[in-house]
């Protein structure tokens, strides 16, 4: 049996007070024993680096940005702040080879590059602000998402507003130059991409329109191709949703997505060499608006917070069938957003 350790980011509108851990059994699947870490507000997205620096998004009055802490410290000790004046990113990533912390600017419409300072502090090294919008009313303007790495190491960044995906080449020091630019069907509102194994195949999830799209990624010039798309609930469903997260299996051969509104996990199998897929399970996730989740080092599990019912949901993972199963519903995390295993 391993004791794994997981962060949970929240927001703090009711009785929050921060970002929590736990522990995690691998043989049952079971949560317990929450502490509060490390007090922030809103603190709904963290990345951890493998020096063990947790990145995380905080709101200190009129001021956003992203908070460096000592995650081998508990409560977790700040080491700095990058703060200004506006609203807060949606997503942070790290990358490792280069040292460099992206975050990703949703109210903004942002991509904000920081270099890493050798004690985890940041420094910011480029902006680039993309303008545009869409025919949907979330989509007034630009809504960067997601800002992360592609497997060939290249910077991608989400555009919800715009319906785009935009491509980075990424210098050493942390400066940015577009070189490509994918557009999704409009009001598809993209959210979130994650890619094959390979490289070869990108699956990009529309939160406006409950659709997973296959594109080929195109390692030459950073372009994507749009292959087929398929929703993420059933077709009968008329009420709000709002697909959130995707998480690939490290074989590629099975995709969770969560889905805020219809309140499921939606499994995808996928074939033909990571080009197509097929929805093959719904789940509930015992609770309401699932936005984040995550895979266990060993994939045998999937853990979901629920942000509004303040419970965390635990399924186990068949790993032959991708399918899922309920083995822990109750485990309280107050708003809880973002996940992360720490080890």
């Amino acid at each position: 049996m391993t004791v794994h350790h997981v962060l949970f980011g929240t927001y703090t509108k009711k009785t929050s007070k921060g970002v929590y851990e736990a522990t995690f059994d691998d043989q049952t699947g079971q949560l317990a024993d929450a502490t509060l870490v490390y007090e922030a507000t809103n603190p709904t997205y963290l990345a951890l680096s493998k020096t063990n620096k947790a990145y995380i998004v905080d709101k200190r009055d009129n001021l956003g940005g992203v908070a460096v802490t000592d995650n081998a410290k508990r409560p977790m000790a700040e080491i700095g702040a990058n703060m200004t004046e506006g609203s807060t990113p949606a997503y942070i990533g790290v990358d490792e080879d280069r040292q460099l912390v992206f975050a990703g600017y949703y109210h903004r419409g942002t991509v904000e590059s920081y270099k890493i300072l050798a004690n985890g502090s940041l420094e910011l090294k480029d902006r680039f602000q993309n303008t545009g919008s869409g025919p949907r009313p979330e989509q007034a303007t630009a809504h960067i998402h997601f800002a992360n790495l592609t497997p060939d190491k290249r910077l991608v960044a989400v555009d919800l507003g715009t319906d785009e995906v935009i491509t980075f080449d990424v210098q050493e020091d942390g400066k940015l130059k577009e070189i490509a630019r994918y557009e999704a069907i409009a009001g598809f509102g993209p959210r979130h991409i994650r890619f094959s194994k390979d490289g070869e195949y990108a699956y990009l999830l529309g939160e406006l329109s409950s659709l997973l799209s296959v594109l080929k990624y195109n390692e030459e010039d950073g372009s994507f191709e749009h292959l087929m798309t398929a929703p993420t609930i059933p077709s009968d469903w008329d009420d709000h949703n709002g697909a959130a997260a995707i998480r690939v299996s490290s074989d590629g051969r099975f995709i969770y997505t969560s889905n805020r509104g219809h309140d499921t996990i939606a499994v995808f199998k996928v074939s033909n060499l990571g080009a197509e897929i097929e929805l093959i399970q719904n789940i509930s996730v015992e609770g309401s608006f699932p936005r984040d989740m995550a895979l266990d080092p060993e994939e045998k599990f999937l853990v979901v917070p629920n942000q509004e019912t303040d419970n965390v949901t635990v399924f186990a993972r068949d790993e032959e069938s991708g399918e899922l199963r309920l083995v822990q519903k109750d485990f309280a995390i107050p708003e809880g957003v973002r996940i992360a295993f720490e080890d």
